[in-house]
């Protein structure tokens, strides 16, 4: 069971997301149902006696492979194109925050909250608690409020980094000198953990990425408590 759920994709935590899901499962249906009917249509005509050597032409099997593609190809760009709009999209942001990728740890800056900054580093091994995850978990989390919509401006202060949290469908280069932009939602509560996906030098393995989605109420506590310190 273990070794069939890492082929799978992680449980979504945001709404586009599990759009994004539901067009892999769509997708994947078209291209099983070609392999099939292309995989018999092989099978057949190595086993079978049926040959006619004046054969030509035929302007209607021409014809019928020639639409049958360009239907399907249809049925697969519209949902990629509508996805595609909406992942672009950002609609009146309720929080910014800027994420500066360095050798090899985060920075996040609370652009809307003054004097709130912090680094996020990797948990040693020898520092770990029985609760926490190897290589996996940081000593500072990114803070969010779920349901509500967050702008993210991510940048890298030395070489090319990649801020990638697969159950949120986000994966956005921090390239040095450039401001890329993202935004996310969360549509529950949760951990979610990720790891940069750029291979940026020695340590590249041990700068991962963990987001804490809490209620918006818990979240402005937090701020408090960060603006206080």
């Amino acid at each position: 069971m273990s070794t069939w759920s890492t082929l799978m994709l992680q449980d979504s935590a945001s709404p586009l997301m599990e759009q994004l899901t539901f067009f892999h499962d769509h997708t994947l249906m078209i291209l099983i149902m070609i392999t099939v009917l292309v995989g018999y249509m092989m099978i057949s005509i190595f086993f079978n006696k049926f040959n006619y050597r004046y054969l030509l032409e035929g302007q209607t099997i021409e014809i019928i492979w020639t639409l049958m593609p360009a239907i399907i190809l249809i049925f697969i760009a519209l949902p990629s194109l509508r996805l595609l709009y909406l992942l672009d999209e950002i609609n009146n942001p309720s929080v910014t925050i800027k994420t500066i990728g360095h050798q090899w740890y985060w920075s996040y800056e609370y652009s809307d909250f003054s004097n709130i900054e912090f680094d996020s580093y990797m948990i040693p091994i020898n520092e770990m608690k029985s609760y926490n995850f190897r290589l996996l978990d940081v000593d500072n989390r990114m803070v969010i409020p779920y349901s509500s919509q967050i702008r993210m401006l991510v940048t890298s202060s030395d070489v090319i980094h990649s801020w990638t949290i697969p159950s949120m469908n986000i994966k956005i280069d921090a390239t040095p000198g450039r401001l890329n932009q993202v935004s996310m939602f969360t549509n529950r509560t949760g951990i979610f953990f990720g790891q940069c996906s750029e291979i940026c030098g020695a340590n590249h393995s041990f700068m991962p990425i963990v987001i804490e989605s809490i209620s918006p109420n818990l979240f402005m506590n937090w701020i408090s408590k960060m603006m206080e310190i």
